[in-house]
């Protein structure tokens, strides 16, 4: 009924050669590869937590390391890594699933820094939950909902550079949630979620959450760096228009396009056209 769980499962020993202020060694790619492999044959979830303690240890290094930004794992299917064109930011991120089906997200988003300068790191985590992800306000590290991100685009407006984000969200086991948010920076290196950007039926949202069936399946990406594409999304019955756990694709695409300082929504684009 559900879609795929994306769980990543590892480790029971820390390798010694990711530290800040060193390079990255290849022992640690090769002991995640293996601890993987045991823990997918692992159903007990005590064990899972405690596999998962030592992959925060091993990640929470790595993110540290001189190479965070010109390396990246390639035998690790389950660890999110995404770097923006620009180079400044990287986001490394996973989820744990229980038995229980509760689970739980992590996420560190690394800000690199000029020259001389060490990058900033901002380590995140959160319980799933069923509520919905606002889109009437900005979240922090300390209240962030949860996500996946999968891709991101810099974006500079007005002399201000923020990043565009593409995430899922799993927390509600009967609805799968894809969203567009902003990441930006304050003056004192605050992070922030969310901006005023997103010009729908003459209302601006701080983000965009598409709600629809967890046994659907759609595409939410980037076009251009200004033109975010994804599936129109309609209920499967006129019984069920307002209930999202009915809702999936028909194959027509809307999107959303940088203009004049907001993302504006356009109904029924061509996919064919990139912009």
């Amino acid at each position: 009924m559900r879609r795929i769980l994306l769980f990543l499962i590892l480790v029971s020993a820390v390798p010694s050669g990711v530290s800040k202020g060193q390079n990255l060694t290849g022992d640690t790619s090769d002991v995640l590869e293996k601890l993987y492999d045991r823990l997918v044959n692992n159903y007990d979830d005590s064990d899972r937590i405690r596999i998962n303690d030592s992959i925060r240890i091993i990640i929470g290094s790595y993110v540290k390391s001189d190479s965070i930004f010109s390396h990246r794992f390639n035998n690790l299917r389950y660890l999110g890594q995404i770097t923006s064109p620009d180079s400044l930011v990287k986001i490394v991120t996973w989820n744990l699933v229980l038995s229980s089906g509760n689970g739980r997200y992590f996420c560190y988003i690394i800000r690199r820094h000029d020259a001389g300068k060490s990058n900033s790191i901002y380590s995140l985590s959160a319980s799933y939950r069923p509520d919905p992800v606002l889109t009437d306000t900005t979240y922090t590290m300390s209240d962030w909902y949860g996500a996946l991100y999968y891709d991101l685009r810099p974006i500079d407006y007005n002399g201000k550079l923020s990043w565009i984000l593409l995430g899922i969200n799993y927390g509600n086991p009967d609805i799968s949630r894809k969203l567009i948010d902003v990441l930006s920076f304050t003056s004192d290196s605050t992070l922030i979620l969310g901006k005023k950007w997103f010009a729908k039926e003459g209302k601006n949202a701080y983000r965009v959450v598409l709600e629809y069936a967890s046994n659907a399946m759609i595409s939410l990406r980037f076009s251009s760096d200004k033109s975010i594409m994804f599936d129109h999304l309609v209920s499967f019955s006129p019984a069920f228009t307002d209930d999202h756990r009915y809702f999936g694709p028909d194959y027509s695409y809307d999107a959303y396009t940088f203009e004049d300082g907001f993302w504006r929504l356009k109904i029924n684009v061509d996919a064919r056209n990139k912009e």
